[in-house]
């Protein structure tokens, strides 16, 4: 049996609002903690709310919603890391649930790191329940598309050097060498 009650809260000046799902095997202290540090969010608190809700998750690990709001929560706070994580972990956790898979694509654009981005978001499209969680992504993708046309192309560097590219670094290497090899005397 679940017992559920709609979020409401604000991401990047879109309201999320969704239903959670809380099993009622999560101990009652740890929807108590979440329902606080959702609160004290949507009141600005991002500091009080990383304490009840990461209280939250060490009494129920595996309450994917309260990482969810954490990740968020360490990342309005300027803590990148812990929020990655947090979120990473909600969407394993919670494998369809839109605002994991939203809220960590939005960070990772945010962040310019638009192919975890990307992958994030199609996650998030696979688990669009409503026309405005679609809108949210479709709004989302959008702003990431116009950031990407007006903004530096950032080099990618996981891509391999060609052949040819390799061969004329080398040559002009060797040619520095050789310069430098005549010109200094032994």
């Amino acid at each position: 049996m679940l017992n559920t009650f709609p979020v409401h809260s604000e991401v990047g000046g879109h309201s999320l609002t969704w239903q959670c799902s809380l099993a009622l095997d999560f101990p009652r202290e740890a929807v108590e903690c979440f329902q606080r540090g959702v609160e004290l969010l949507q009141l600005g608190d991002a500091g009080g709310a990383l304490v009840a809700l990461s209280r939250s998750t060490e009494v129920a690990p595996a309450f994917g919603e309260a990482h969810v709001f954490l990740g968020l929560a360490n990342a309005l706070s300027n803590r990148i890391y812990p929020a990655i994580d947090h979120l990473e972990l909600a969407a394993r956790l919670q494998p369809d649930s839109f605002a994991a898979h939203y809220t960590l694509a939005q960070l990772n654009f945010k962040l310019r790191i638009p192919q975890k981005g990307y992958a994030a978001a199609e996650r998030a499209l696979r688990c669009v329940s409503t026309l405005e969680q679609r809108k949210m992504l479709t709004q989302l993708l959008k702003e990431e598309r116009a950031r990407e046309n007006s903004g530096i192309a950032r080099p990618w560097f996981g891509k391999a050097y060609s052949k040819p590219g390799l061969f004329l670094a080398c040559s002009g290497l060797a040619a520095v060498l050789g310069a430098l090899l005549l010109h200094v005397r032994w």
